[in-house]
């Protein structure tokens, strides 16, 4: 997992495309965009994170930078 990756996609891309590249991963057809990751699984990572990102910043009417950070908190919290 690479946190600049996942913020970029969060800041750079909607809501809606990060799920159709989610989906079209998935179905293992090509990405609509560039999505940094060593591998497949790592992309799904990066377009996972991003999506959680913009969903909190849509349900609790906060902004990218709030949610990223928020983000990544758990993510440290889920680790340590």
């Amino acid at each position: 997992m690479k946190l600049p990756v996942i913020k970029s996609l969060a800041e750079t891309k909607t809501l809606p495309e990060l799920k159709a590249a989610e989906e079209s991963l998935c179905e293992g057809n090509e990405l609509p965009f560039e999505v940094g990751g060593d591998d497949e699984g790592e992309q799904l990572t990066h377009i996972l994170g991003a999506i959680d990102i913009l969903e909190r910043v849509e349900k609790e009417q906060i902004d990218v930078k709030t949610a990223t950070r928020a983000f990544f908190e758990r993510v440290r919290n889920s680790i340590s």
